[in-house]
């Protein structure tokens, strides 16, 4: 079923003077203004284009990518604020609409805040909301496992770390211990599953993975090419020094230089690890 909020490829169908009319399928036609329609663009063509409400409540097309799709989280700027609500720049001509009940707190012009984009089922309009909360069941069923990849915002701190919406649909912590660099409010960053607690509470990780072990045998190879082949550190080294030089814990630092040893990349002596001369 296509519906508003989302981004499609679709067919054109005929061309006019002020764009081009795509199948749509449920919506029927739609159109794509002409200043979207590209030069190429042949009837019988597919086109991929997201799909929103113009000023006047019509469906429409367009091949700007919008900051956040139906049903995401994003952290969005606001523009403007009037008697009805705010406006968030999302990305598109026609700002993204908060009304004042859909604020957690009071928005102010200029400010960023993390919103979800929903259907507002009276109005039939794409509307956000910074009342994220009810918009996260952790008490819903889902798949995740230890070392998935994931998709994470970052959307709070506490005591024990910071707390972050994965893939759009629960909340999961991520441990200070486990953290070596710096996060900020509202960032989009990639993650991994750490485990599931007993309790059905999401533990994550920023490291993990056949991929994340790569990237920081990477840099390592790339600090010691800098350091003229040598580095002073080894698996005895303090944790903090490993994670300012690296931006690793000393876990992941082992595992590196474990896997770039056996690779015969690199040596590894009583003062530090030194790369093999070829």
């Amino acid at each position: 079923m296509i519906t508003i909020g989302k981004t499609y490829t679709l067919k054109a169908l005929k061309k006019l003077d002020f764009g081009v009319y795509l199948d749509a399928e449920d919506l029927y036609e739609v159109l794509l203004p002409k200043k979207y329609v590209p030069r190429d663009l042949e009837m019988g063509d597919e086109i991929e284009v997201f799909l929103y409400l113009d000023s006047e409540d019509r469906p429409v097309a367009t091949t700007l990518t919008p900051k956040a799709q139906l049903g995401e989280f994003a952290y969005l700027t606001v523009v403007d604020v009037n008697n009805m609500g705010a406006f968030l720049d999302w990305g598109l001509e026609k700002d993204l609409f908060v009304p004042f009940g859909e604020q957690h707190r009071p928005m102010e012009v200029g400010r960023s805040y993390i919103v979800y984009v929903f259907l507002d089922k009276v109005k039939g309009r794409l509307t956000a909301s910074s009342k994220i909360d009810k918009f996260l069941d952790d008490d819903k069923p889902h798949d995740f496992t230890p070392q998935q990849a994931v998709k994470l915002l970052v959307a709070n701190s506490t005591d024990l770390g910071y707390k972050a919406i994965i893939n759009n649909s629960h909340w999961g912590v991520l441990y200070k211990n486990d953290v070596f660099q710096r996060l900020s409010f509202g960032q989009s960053i990639d993650g991994f599953i750490k485990r599931i607690r007993p309790d059905g509470k999401i533990d994550l990780s920023l490291q993990g993975g056949k991929e994340t072990r790569d990237k920081y045998e990477r840099i390592i190879l790339t600090h010691l090419n800098q350091q003229g082949g040598f580095a002073p550190v080894h698996d005895k080294t303090d944790p903090k020094i490993i994670s300012d030089l690296f931006g690793m814990s000393k876990k992941a630092f082992k595992k590196a230089i474990g896997s770039l040893y056996k690779q015969k990349m690199i040596n590894i002596e009583k003062d530090g690890i030194n790369l093999v001369k070829k």
